[in-house]
């Protein structure tokens, strides 16, 4: 069967890491334009939609519209289109944000990448027209994912997920502490209601009162600490007082340090950035599908 999109499984990068690391790789394109599709990987997905795209700039182009030209600048931080001459950014591709990518084999100016719109989170084909670029922008744009999820990994984007299942857990230990606190303030309260039923139905002359240091049973309180009498020193001053129970530091029900999660970087670590490795995870996650070739986190993962 004659595919639109071949497969490329043994092609080398085209530039240094460097160059896409530090800098960036401009391109010269006429932007057909961009519409959105189903999934967000497929041969056929994305040469329906250059097909769509093609007739629709025919029509403009014999209304005397031109195909407007583009720069491209891709990097490991995403794919740029810009206006060329007032370098105005028009769409800002994040590379884990592109799951697709191929340049066409039966018109070789024709390349094209299906990217999640951060807005509205649908997927977008967008396709362009290069007359002698197109298979380098397709390589150039792999080799920046390759590198971007690579240097995910090595900034800690592994551990992720084990961040959010700490989270969780620290959630649930918290819930725990406050379960156990109204426990506790319902049992005193239960001892007050008995001590107050005792005194109204015993006799006057059977009610014997209690020491404050003793419970309803006659038994001790049990406290963690107990108060010691003080011993006077050998030249008669009284030793200095125990530190109280409140200078120490809070524990948990278990007699623990309260854990936090992002103790060791909290400041890289606020609520919205978190949701942002969340995201950029799940990208990766995806990986990116470049003529059958496919570059993901776990590249033993079958689903990438």
């Amino acid at each position: 069967m004659n595919r639109a999109f071949s497969r490329k499984k043994d092609k080398t990068w085209m530039h240094t890491p460097e160059a896409l690391s530090k800098h960036y790789i401009p391109y010269n394109a006429k932007f057909l334009g961009s519409t959105e599709v189903e999934q967000p990987k497929g041969t056929e997905i994305v040469r329906d939609a250059v097909r769509k795209l093609k007739f629709a700039r025919h029509i403009k182009k014999s209304e005397g519209q031109k195909t407007p030209k583009v720069e491209l600048q891709i990097s490991i931080y995403g794919v740029k289109i810009l206006d060329p001459k007032t370098k105005e950014v028009l769409h800002n591709c994040q590379l884990h944000r592109i799951s697709f990518c191929a340049d066409d084999k039966t018109d070789k100016r024709i390349f094209t990448f299906i990217c999640k719109d951060s807005e509205s989170n649908k997927h977008l084909c967008y396709v362009f027209d290069s007359e002698k670029c197109a298979e380098e922008i397709t390589l150039t744009i792999g080799q920046a994912f390759d590198l971007a999820y690579r240097k995910f990994l090595e900034s800690g984007g592994k551990d992720v997920e084990t961040r959010k299942q700490i989270a969780g857990l620290q959630k649930r230990i918290n819930e725990l502490e406050t379960e156990n606190l109204e426990l506790k303030n319902k049992v005193q309260d239960l001892e007050k209601q008995l001590r107050i039923s005792q005194v109204h139905t015993l006799p006057a002359s059977s009610v014997t009162p209690k020491s404050p240091s003793t419970d309803i049973f006659d038994m001790v309180p049990f406290s963690p600490i107990s108060p010691k009498p003080s011993t006077p020193t050998r030249n008669g001053t009284q030793p200095p007082p125990v530190p109280s129970r409140s200078s120490e530091i809070k524990r948990d029900l278990f007699g623990a340090e309260p854990f936090d999660p992002f103790s060791c970087g909290a400041g890289d670590f606020p609520p919205d950035i978190q949701s942002k490795l969340d995201e950029m995870q799940e990208g990766f996650k995806m990986g990116l599908t470049l003529e059958g070739t496919v570059f993901c986190l776990d590249p033993l993962d079958s689903k990438c």
